[in-house]
């Protein structure tokens, strides 16, 4: 298959392109700074691999959660791409994509059998939460995506592994318990929607330009005056 696949959900924007097994990618500035350089680099990661947008299968792209400029710039130019090439779209969860990324990075040490708490920095003291069951080669989530602050996360020693971005911004406050389990710093990653992208689109996932959505889990952009004045007095508060 040859496929496009783009992730702007963090920080860090992240292309890829394939071409059976040869792929192409590229990384840099993510979220609000993504809106301006994303469609240009996509263009040019299609130029180094010698392909024209309408010579592929599909698109696929991280629909969230995550920045909220992030999510709307990747599914605006998925759409705007798709409608023009007619192609089909793959929209796949960010958190989804994390845990595949951190599954490949543990490739030599983790089981075929494996389990992962994808945990995703949500900015305003929160964080991003989900658990995937990897068997017999296929991903399933045990619930949906939650939005919760660190201190409230749930550990057992069925947990399995833990990856993410959260460890250094909530190292002070995740439990105590998160210490004893293994952990992988990981990103959702455009390679890591190719890689979960042809089971999906065999399956029929794949939708027309215009529906390809975003996932939104917080409904809130950002903090008032008032609510950073009470989480800053918390902190003060906690170190104190």
């Amino acid at each position: 298959m040859k496929l496009l696949a783009f992730d702007t959900s963090t920080d860090s924007m992240s292309i890829a392109v394939s071409v059976g097994a040869r792929v192409w990618q590229h990384t840099g500035p993510g979220g609000a700074q993504a809106s301006g350089t994303l469609i240009p680099a996509i263009l040019a990661l299609l130029d180094q691999a010698g392909l024209a947008l309408a010579g592929l299968d599909a698109l696929v792209f991280g629909r969230g959660p995550g920045s909220f400029t992030g999510l709307r710039t990747a599914c605006s130019v998925a759409q705007g791409l798709a409608f023009g090439a007619r192609l089909p779209v793959l929209p796949l969860d960010t958190l989804l994509a994390l845990a595949e990324e951190a599954r490949f990075q543990q490739q030599g040490a983790a089981p075929a059998d494996l389990q992962v708490m994808a945990l995703l920095d949500a900015r305003m003291d929160e964080m991003y939460v989900q658990h995937f069951g990897f068997a017999g080669g296929l991903w399933t989530a045990a619930a949906p995506c939650s939005l919760i602050r660190p201190e409230a996360l749930q550990l057992d020693a069925d947990t399995g592994l833990l990856a993410g971005n959260v460890f250094s911004v909530y190292a002070d406050r995740l439990p105590v318990f998160a210490d004893q389990l293994p952990r992988v710093t990981a990103l959702p990653t455009a390679t890591a929607l190719l890689r979960l992208a042809p089971a999906l689109l065999a399956a029929g996932h794949g939708v027309p330009a215009d529906q390809a959505l975003p996932l939104y889990v917080r409904d809130k952009v950002a903090l008032t005056t008032d609510e950073r004045a009470r989480v800053k007095a918390d902190k003060a508060q906690a170190c104190g």
